[in-house]
């Protein structure tokens, strides 16, 4: 039979890998001639027809005008959002006022109390610094109204989140209705959101919960579908020879050994939610956001940074915290041996160490009325770092712009970034005629995974002209273009390097788990302290941002090849660069892979976070409909954003799959 099948597929002289590549060659060749038939036609190319532009803006624009007419009269703000909206309010400023009520070495106490039982001593005593150096820095209050935000967001979409998820893994067909709108969800920017929310919920506090739901909920839903999904058949089988029902199956056997993804899941949940308090901040969110946008806006960098660091902070302890608890779950369902039995039971134990906390924590509550100092942290202990990183803003402005009269410093990058590369890429985009683009987008995704992603990418292209963002999408995509070529030549040699260098390994992997905590917008603080507001700040913030997943899963790729490949490789005399090269970079390529399907995303979020601070493109475009509350161009650019993030994430989704069936077939 394998004798026959290879005559089929050589009868005409070719293998199938040969077909391919002379199919490939042919498209390209079709489609070069294209370009230059067009430009012979109109030699000044590029643009999008306006006879064929969608004009969505006008309806939206009327549907806008028709909610604020309608607001305070109409059934469906009286009885529908209207109590939603006092329902989420009540709440959040309940659990507010009961965080600023509780005295701060309360706060402190009790964070520390859940560090020290979900990880261990060193994550408790980074708990208890890093909140002392929040209050030090005068940003107690600020704090306690973000994790109020926070805290609300994440527990309704998890209440949301994971019933959706559960539904999703036992309901194939609900499942396929759900994934649209989850990756609609995780593509498009928050703050295109905020508009529509902000029409519906008013402003302030309420808008601000529901849009950070929205952008937290999709990895809820998508970490508990696939931890259930990942139950083994024979364990569901088992429970069902048992007699058991459909309920008892899932509360006893699916939801315990999915929990370690579903807490994988909640902690993603938690980090969504703080990367978007500073966007939250423009709608009246208060809290540290608020701090950050008014110090970006009044150019008090100091200020900013304090606040930012400050998130930060917040971020990796709920981080360490929940990463940890997911990290028990996990090592408790894998331990096969019954744990030694103590003298002492363990819930006996649990209950001694959670008396005693409650003890203390009452203790400190009873004193805090006898000594005021414990309610307010004390502003005797309050520093500030925003005066000398001011000073120290001016000092590198005023020499690292550029270095005496050498063509050396961050101006003159600046320039050459901006007029020999995202300048040249830019036109180049915005000079092709669109029907090119569309072509060379419908030839990517047939060549990629078949004829229907094929027609997918080309129908989200042929979307960023009906939605008269053709220019705006052209100039993001250039952006995007250039952030993820740095950042995997930047990525991959640092993936390659940790993986065959244990001290590499080692200095990189606090690095990349700083960047990896950091909110998205707090990326942009730093970068614009050398740099002056454009599209350089938000490139360099997008390849810092997207850099940890690309690196850390070219170190994994590299890692997980079989040793007995290496020895192969070696008893055939390879020398290390050629294992690298012939073995180890082709064996890790599914890997690097999805590293960059993730890349990929990561920079199409930051380079359009980065329209706030001048980044232009579609960015700008979604930032302002959000300031003039102008839903109809504010919607256009976010479902300019959105066809072009799924048309991307479907791309190097299926290059990533061709990737490993490719190993596959070589093994």
């Amino acid at each position: 039979m394998a004798g026959i099948a290879s005559t089929l597929k050589r009868k005409d002289g070719m293998t199938e890998r040969e077909r391919r590549t002379l199919s490939f060659v042919l498209a390209w060749a079709l489609l070069g001639g294209m370009v230059m038939a067009l430009r012979s036609v109109n030699p000044d190319g590029g643009g999008f027809p306006e006879r064929l532009v969608w004009g969505l803006s006008a309806p939206l624009d009327g549907f806008q005008s028709w909610v604020i007419s309608n607001r305070s009269s109409h059934w469906l703000f009286v009885y529908g959002f209207d109590p939603i909206s006092q329902i989420l309010d009540g709440s959040l400023r309940a659990i507010e006022a009961f965080l600023l009520a509780l005295p701060w070495p309360v706060v402190i106490v009790a964070l520390c109390a859940v560090a020290y039982k979900s990880v261990g001593r060193a994550v408790a005593l980074f708990t208890a610094l890093a909140l002392l150096a929040i209050g030090m820095f005068g940003l107690w209050d600020a704090a306690m109204k973000t994790l109020a935000l926070m805290g609300a967001a994440v527990f309704m979409a998890l209440l949301i989140g994971i019933p959706l998820g559960i539904l999703a893994a036992r309901s194939p067909r609900f499942d396929t209705l759900l994934r649209p709108v989850m990756d609609a969800m995780q593509v498009m920017p928050a703050f295109v959101y905020l508009i529509p929310v902000l029409l519906f919920f008013g402003i302030a506090r309420v808008p601000s919960v529901v849009a950070t739901i929205i952008y937290a909920l999709p990895p809820a839903v998508r970490m508990t579908a696939m931890g259930i999904r990942q139950v083994q058949t024979a364990t569901t089988e088992a429970a069902d020879a048992f007699g058991s029902t459909s309920w008892q199956k899932l509360r006893k056997v699916q939801l315990p050994l999915a929990m370690p993804t579903i807490l994988l899941g909640v902690n993603q949940t938690t980090m969504m939610a703080l990367g978007i308090v500073v966007i939250a901040a423009m709608i009246g969110a208060g809290g540290l956001g608020e701090n950050v946008l008014k110090g970006l806006q009044r150019q008090d960098v100091g200020r900013a940074l304090e606040a930012g660091l400050a998130i930060v902070l917040i971020a990796m302890i709920f981080d360490r915290i929940s990463a940890g608890l997911a990290r028990e779950s996990k090592r408790a369902l894998q331990e096969s041996a019954p744990r030694p039995r103590s003298s002492v039971p363990r819930w006996l134990m649990l209950y001694f160490f959670w008396s005693t906390v409650l003890l203390v924590l009452l203790i400190i509550t009873f004193l805090s009325f006898a000594f005021p100092a414990l309610n307010d942290f004390p502003s005797a202990l309050h520093i500030s770092i925003a005066a000398p990183v001011n000073s120290g803003v001016a000092w590198m402005r005023d020499n690292l712009y550029q270095i005496g009269d050498l063509p050396l410093g961050t101006g003159p990058f600046s320039d050459f970034v901006i007029i020999h590369v995202l300048n040249p890429v830019r036109d180049f985009l915005l000079n092709l005629p669109w029907v090119v683009v569309l072509f060379a987008g419908l030839i990517a995704g047939a060549q990629a995974g078949g004829w229907p992603l094929g027609l997918l990418v080309a129908a989200c292209v042929y979307a960023l002209g009906g939605l008269n963002t053709w220019n705006e999408s052209m100039d993001t995509l250039s952006q995007v273009l250039v952030a993820i070529l740095i950042t995997t030549a930047i990525g991959v040699p640092l993936g390659i390097a940790a993986a065959r260098y244990k001290t590499v390994e080692g200095l990189l992997r606090p690095i990349l788990d700083l960047l990896q905590t950091i909110p998205p917008f707090v990326y942009l603080v730093p970068v614009i302290i050398l740099f002056n507001p454009g599209r350089v700040p938000g490139v360099i913030a997008a390849v810092l941002y997207a850099l940890p997943p690309i690196t850390r899963l070219t170190n994994l790729g590299i890692r997980q090849v079989p040793k007995n490949t290496l020895e192969a490789g070696r008893a055939f005399g390879s020398t290390s660069g050629q294992l690298l090269r012939k073995v180890q970079l082709p064996l890790a390529m599914p890997s690097i892979m999805m590293g960059l399907n993730q890349t990929v995303m990561m920079v199409l979020s930051m380079v359009i976070i980065a329209g706030l601070v001048g980044g232009g493109a579609l960015g700008y475009e979604a930032v302002l409909g959000l300031a003039r509350s102008d839903l109809g161009r504010g919607m256009e650019a976010g479902l300019a954003i959105v066809a072009l993030a799924i048309a991307l994430d479907r791309l190097t989704q299926a290059w990533a799959r061709n990737s490993r069936l490719g190993e596959g077939e070589k093994r």
